[in-house]
């Protein structure tokens, strides 16, 4: 594709928004579940899909992978980091805890911004600069540098995040059917190749210079180019308008509230990997700096197979079967990195972990589209918050205390928490069969009884000793004697599908 300011010609024709389409706005939506089949407006004929929003996917992709490469280089070097800038124990939950508020804030200024230009230009700009300063976490030796190089890095990943999401929701508005799930499979490819980058690394003993430098070489050209494909106005029309308006609807947070806490819960065992997954390997099992970080690769593995096999589970199994599971899972990969003997036994609580918490957080996510199916983005906007409280409060509460190194442990009773809440079939809603149950058939709400204990009700039906009722008599009021009459099958209200 050409840029626009380059042509001499006139530019390619490209169909109409579709007005009603709708998607949540996050990977953790089932495919299939949300705009219907695709739009015979999102292509050339049915059934096709115009090139440049094809270009568009392709690059989008190429964005979240490089997010997802740069994030994981930085968490699994958090122990050099330590090592170069004399960080102590005490200190790193905090300078932790301040990259995801500085994210928070990162993402309500991007929001600004992308009302004042465009999000395409607002990512075309923050990626670059995210890789930029990756490379400056590196270079500094002092204290105070790696508190300036965290902050910036935590307001670019959270401007970040919101601009790559709203071209998302953009381009899945456009297409009519739920494409988020592959964006964030290419974040998560993303994090299993930075932390084979930085297992290297730690093989060779490059240095984080080196290794941050030399990633930046290569992230900081592969954004420039992939922004020249991003979608911009004449792609996406007023998609990424609509679906802004759609998410600032005005719900009820009651309804959500269980979800919110399922969904921090879930951030919180999501930190507690990210940030001290590696950490507990090296200090608490005496594990070598490039075997550690195989802990957080492991962790991206399983979560990138279990996104690729959710789908398929809930539609065999229904959703709150996968979430219980996912949360006994969860809780099992907990366990066993607390008990394990040695590296290879944490690295393999580590992966069960990430199996488990890629089944909870995409049907978190979509059981709140579930509840409010006509304002479904708002509430995914409002569970989406609380990735960030999960964050910020796993940062520190999963931090080494002074007399044991282990991290993994003060996470384990939050995830294992949210198995009350995903029982409940309000937060949980799924499709269930109906299911009849045999009782004995009796009037529901009975008028008063005689004095042998029969029900009566005016125009009831009497059953005759052979169990075929007589007909109806809309007469005097007839008695039917406890414990006679026949069985009949009757369908228990709320299991309808």
């Amino acid at each position: 594709m050409i840029p626009a300011r380059l042509r001499t010609g006139p530019p390619d024709p490209l169909p109409p928004a579709p007005p009603t389409a709708y998607a949540l706005p996050n990977s953790c939506v089932p495919a299939g579940s949300v705009g219907g089949e695709r739009g015979p407006d999102a292509g050339h004929g049915p059934g096709r899909t115009h090139p440049r929003l094809r270009q568009a996917r392709a690059a989008l992709a190429v964005s979240f992978f490089l997010q997802g490469t740069t994030f994981a280089l930085l968490v699994t070097c958090i122990t050099d980091l330590q090592k170069r800038y004399g960080l102590s124990d005490g200190l790193l939950p905090l300078f932790l805890a301040a990259v995801p508020i500085l994210a928070g804030v990162g993402s309500i200024t991007s929001e600004t911004l992308v009302k004042r230009t465009t999000a395409r230009g607002v990512l075309r700009v923050v990626q670059p600069a995210l890789c930029l300063t990756l490379a400056l976490t590196g270079l500094g030796s002092q204290l105070w540098q790696l508190a300036v190089a965290l902050g910036l890095f935590g307001l670019l990943v959270g401007a970040l995040d919101a601009s790559m999401n709203m071209l998302g929701v953009g381009l899945q508005h456009r297409y009519g059917r739920s494409i988020m799930i592959g964006f964030h499979a290419a974040f998560s490819l993303g994090g299993i190749v930075g932390a084979a980058i930085a297992a290297i690394g730690a093989h060779w003993d490059t240095g984080l210079p080196l290794l941050f430098g030399g990633a930046a070489i290569v992230l900081v050209p592969a954004a420039i180019v992939a922004g020249r494909w991003f979608a911009g106005p004449a792609e996406l029309g007023d998609a990424v308008r609509e679906a802004a308006e759609l998410a600032a609807r005005r719900i009820p947070w009651k309804p959500l509230l269980p979800l919110c806490a399922v969904m921090a819960f879930a951030y919180i065992a999501d930190a507690s990997v990210s940030n001290y997954s590696v950490k507990y390997l090296t200090d608490g099992l005496d594990s070598p700096e490039d075997l550690a970080k195989f802990s957080y690769l492991g962790y991206m593995v399983a979560m990138l197979l279990g996104r690729a096999v959710g789908d398929r589970a809930v539609q065999r199994f229904t959703v709150l079967p996968v979430v219980r599971t996912g949360t006994a899972v969860a809780a099992a990969g907990f366990l066993i990195a607390v008990l394990a003997p040695g590296p290879w036994g944490g690295i393999l609580g580590f992966t069960v972990l990430g199996f488990g918490i890629c089944a909870i957080i995409p049907q978190v996510f979509a059981a709140g589209g579930r509840l409010f199916p006509h304002a479904s983005d708002a509430a995914v906007a409002r569970l989406n918050l609380f990735n960030y409280v999960g964050f910020l409060i796993g940062s520190p509460w999963s931090g080494p205390s002074p007399n044991s190194p282990t991290t993994a442990g003060p996470s384990a009773p939050p995830c294992s928490s949210s198995w009350p809440s995903s029982r409940s079939p309000r937060t949980s809603p799924r499709p269930r069969p109906n299911r009849p149950t045999w009782r004995r058939a009796r009037p529901e709400r009975p008028e008063r009884s005689d004095q042998s204990g029969g029900f009566v009700q005016p125009g009831a039906p009497a059953v005759r000793g052979d169990g075929q009722p007589e007909p109806l008599d809309p007469g005097p009021a007839r008695v039917v004697p406890p414990g006679e009459g026949p069985l009949e099958l009757v369908p228990q209200p709320g299991w309808q599908r």
